[in-house]
């Protein structure tokens, strides 16, 4: 659209870009190829405070994984930090998630005997990620894995005492939490962070970037007080940044209408497993003071959730464990659809393709075995895992074709017996065993949205891009509100690795910043 064009209209390409419509639209129009004339584009100015009611060298924007291992490494590289958190409990989506970190060589592995390696690890997002993921990136999460994996043991004190897998993955590399959430790791950041100096603050909301007349990040427009959803409440008030900010805000998997301009299929009708406040207006307040974005409309969906229990619930840590173990099943027909260890959007799309909830099964060895025992009494507790003394009471329940269906767990124990799938090329574990031993554990499954790929250019040294092409000065980014480092499709348990990896490198790279003035 020329500014000729928009003028005839009413509108300018200011005005355009002012919108959160506008920087979607031109986010997918990048994405897809269109030429959108973005070295012209510009930042959308706000204005300077006459005064500015605190500064600090760096503001770190967000108070998970990302935005506390920023916060921890700016702090010890000499700056003075505040963190702002606009939810009134810190921790974001970080301290919600299962805590499995992947990395390649590290001390669980080694103890299972599993080999492994940076390269493999690339190797496996990058064929995940469609190849769409950008390299360098990828690269430098794969290499600084486990580096990140002994920080968070050794420096902030997590514990991480099981070995995982995620479909996808060549080989188990999840390094799970004590608690399997990431709560773990989050509350010995904040900890950890507190201890050093830094001030933490929740309930404060970011409103705009503000950028000086060169077109430099120096500082953020706040409302303190804020009491999520309510848009009208808090306090106007100005943060000023003497180095920089950074911004580790999370993704929009909770804003329907921004993820509907992406992909139109995300309706209301599939639910989130985010926390409330993954709402992305901190990313779009990132585009409006000049910042690019990338690949916004890839966004993935968990194939193991339940439409049984509301947000992340407990099933997915049900399901996840018993992928190589036990048989996802149609319910509609009694037999396997797909292979049960591919990759969160492979699974997706052949439920969402079949249209209705499927389940997956294990059985009284696989169950105990695999699933983390809090997990596994939640589930129970709140009726999205249910447990069944019979084949035919299971099928019963779920009104599945019996005799087809004990034909296909049949089936199925075959391949398990020789660790061979004739149908689906599912990974079948060493230790994995035929499903005969009652009792029999099942839940449904219906893909919810859980992960945004898309979101602001960064360079290596976590430097957030200008649609000038060139770095935004001022700013940096790590996290879920990033893109280009995972491609179609993040792969499970790499999100950790992502935000503390490139966390770090932000909140390091923040502190060397040459304060304005």
């Amino acid at each position: 659209m020329s500014d000729d064009v928009g003028q005839k209209k009413g509108l300018t390409r200011r005005g355009f870009l002012k919108s959160a419509g506008g920087v979607a639209a031109v986010a997918g129009m990048a994405a897809g190829g269109v030429a959108v004339g973005a070295r012209e584009g510009a930042a959308v100015p706000v204005a300077m405070p006459k005064k500015w009611d605190q500064t600090y060298d760096v503001v770190v924007i967000g108070s998970g994984f990302a935005g506390l291992a920023a916060a921890i490494e700016a702090k010890n590289a000499g700056a003075s930090v505040v963190v702002i958190e606009k939810m009134p409990v810190h921790g974001g989506n970080s301290i919600i998630n299962g805590g499995d970190f992947c990395a390649p060589g590290t001390r669980l592995q080694k103890a299972a005997g599993v080999e492994d390696s940076a390269d493999l690890m690339y190797k496996d997002m990058m064929k995940a990620g469609l190849y769409l993921n950008n390299p360098e990136l990828a690269r430098i999460l794969a290499d600084n894995a486990r580096e990140a994996v002994e920080w968070c043991e050794d420096y902030v004190g997590a514990k991480f005492t099981r070995l995982n897998f995620h479909g996808g993955h060549s080989v188990k590399r999840a390094n799970q939490t004590v608690n399997a959430s990431g709560s773990e790791l989050v509350n010995k950041m904040l900890a950890k962070a507190k201890g050093l100096g830094v001030e933490v603050r929740t309930r404060t909301k970011m409103e705009h970037m503000i950028t000086n007349k060169d077109g430099r990040v120096v500082g953020i427009e706040v409302k303190t007080g804020f009491r999520y959803p309510d848009e009208k409440s808090g306090k106007t008030g100005y943060i000023k940044a003497g180095k920089a900010v950074v911004l580790t805000s999370g993704g929009f998997s909770n804003d329907i209408a921004l993820r509907r301009i992406q992909d139109p299929r995300l309706t209301e009708k599939f639910g989130s497993t985010n926390q409330p406040g993954a709402t992305g207006e901190a990313l779009l307040a990132a585009c409006m003071a000049g910042a690019m974005d990338v690949q916004m409309d890839w966004i993935q969906l968990g194939p193991w959730t339940s439409p049984d229990e509301k947000g992340f619930g407990h099933v997915p840590l049900f399901c996840e464990r018993l992928v190589g173990y036990g048989p996802m099943i149609d319910p509609a027909t009694g037999k396997r659809f797909f292979k049960e260890t591919g990759n969160r959007k492979e699974r997706a799309d052949a439920i969402i393709l079949i249209g209705h909830p499927v389940i997956i099964m294990g059985d009284s060895y696989s169950v105990p075995k695999q699933v983390f025992p809090n997990a596994l009494e939640k589930g129970l507790q709140n009726g999205a895992v249910k447990k069944f003394d019979t084949l035919e009471a299971l099928a019963k329940n779920y009104n599945i074709p019996l005799e087809t269906f004990q034909k296909e767990i049949a089936r199925w124990n075959s391949f398990v017996e020789k660790k061979k799938d004739d149908d689906f090329s599912c990974m079948i574990f060493p230790d994995a065993k035929p499903t005969v031993a009652p009792p029999f554990y099942a839940a449904r499954l219906w893909p919810k949205v859980h992960h945004t790929m898309g979101g602001l250019v960064i360079d290596k040294n976590a430097r957030v891009f200008g649609f000038s092409l060139k770095p935004l000065k001022g700013l940096y980014a790590a996290g879920e509100v990033t893109g280009g480092i995972h491609g179609a499709v993040r792969l499970g348990g790499v999100a950790m690795a992502d935000c503390i990896v490139f966390g770090r490198i932000a909140g390091k790279n923040a502190a060397k910043e040459t304060a304005w003035s």
